[in-house]
């Protein structure tokens, strides 16, 4: 292991001290002072309803040229782009980082072609507060007639006292999303998976460089009410959590671990590439396999895997015609483990059930 090295792929590895010292060498232009909230506690990993996030990550096998981006990627605050086939373990990266460091929960917002910067910052459910408004207003005047004139109506301009109503309920229909979540101010940084960058509309690689070069963003539903409440609470991406939002600006303070995947399959502008330490996953060879076997399932799987009958020679082979992905190994290898097509004669049987190549010319 590298002196360097603030994630090292193995929890096992004290943190703190190399978390202190990723606070300290941060560089002057990524520099982030927002102020930390004490009152937001961000879910602890240890949480047994990440439990499987937890074993996700702690079943990553990382080499050291894996590493080595990753850290330079922590160390100078830039967003990790991670290239590779379906399948390589691209997005399981970004649960390693979060479980070796104790960062907390993964953060993941998937793209799709319809996904836009608002989506992963936040939602306002404008619509939900609507009615809620209207239904109040009928329970406090249910005789007050429809036709009544509304030049006697105030506008709400016209009066504060509906303003200061608003301000005060707004935060019920306001919920950051993932990236949103990812930017509150914290002294540690969140880890967020933006999942499969490809599939995005050509506009937001654009669309995200602000937020990721000034480490913030704004939410004008909360700004226009600042001058009559600063300070208002809304939801998170963590479920039940909440955090305050000062006069419609999130800053980040530990600016957060970013990993975006990329299946390879278009090319991203210049500007956005500049900005991401760039990491490209190769196809395991048959020694990581069976590293990653014995890691993920036990000693015992490695004898299940080898041997003239085993199954790694089988989707190596079959790999060479087509992508196949490393999970669909782990699931031959489980199902021999469980008594399934055992014989020798029955590999064949395990590989048609377990191993369809995901592309190439017998994809089906």
């Amino acid at each position: 292991m590298k002196d360097w090295w603030i994630y090292k792929g193995d929890r096992a590895v004290p943190t703190q001290r190399h978390l202190a010292r990723l606070a300290e060498h941060r560089p002057p232009w990524r520099v982030f002072e927002g102020e930390i909230d004490p009152g937001h506690i961000v879910p602890s990993l240890d949480d047994e309803r990440y439990a499987a996030d937890c074993e996700r990550g702690a079943g990553y096998l990382a080499d050291d040229n894996e590493i080595d981006l990753v850290n330079t990627a922590l160390l100078l605050r830039r967003p990790l782009l991670v290239t590779g086939v379906p399948g390589v373990g691209k997005s399981t990266l970004a649960y390693s980082i979060a479980h070796d460091l104790g960062l907390g929960p993964v953060l993941r917002w998937p793209i799709t072609s319809r996904a836009t910067l608002r989506d992963g910052l936040y939602r306002y459910d404008a619509l939900r507060r609507l009615e809620d408004a209207n239904l109040a207003r009928m329970r406090a005047a249910p005789d007050e007639s429809p036709e009544a004139d509304e030049g006697d109506r105030e506008t709400e301009e016209e009066r504060p006292s509906d303003r200061k109503a608003a301000a005060d309920g707004i935060g019920r229909y306001l919920r950051l999303g993932p990236l949103g979540t990812a930017f509150l101010p914290a002294e540690r940084p969140r880890v967020l998976l933006v999942d499969e960058i490809d599939k995005c509309d050509i506009d937001l690689p654009g669309d995200l460089l602000t937020v990721l070069d000034e480490g913030r963003f704004d939410i004008p539903e909360l700004a226009r009410l600042a001058d009559h409440q600063q300070t208002m609470t809304v939801g998170t991406d963590d479920p039940g959590v909440r955090a305050r939002i000062t006069a419609g600006q999130v800053q980040c303070r530990a600016f957060p671990v970013v990993v975006l995947t990329s299946n390879g399959e278009r090319e991203f502008p210049p500007a956005f590439l500049r900005r991401c330490i760039r990491l490209t996953i190769d196809l395991p060879e048959e020694e990581k396999l069976l590293r990653i076997i014995e890691r993920r399932i036990g000693p015992d799987a490695v004898a299940t895997a080898t041997g003239p009958d085993g199954l790694i020679r089988t989707f190596l082979s079959r790999r060479e015609r087509g992508e196949l992905g490393t999970d669909q190994l782990l699931n031959a290898v489980q199902l021999r483990l469980a008594g399934a097509w055992t014989a020798p004669e029955e590999i064949r049987q395990l590989a048609d059930a377990t191993l369809q190549p995901l592309s190439g010319p017998d994809a089906t």
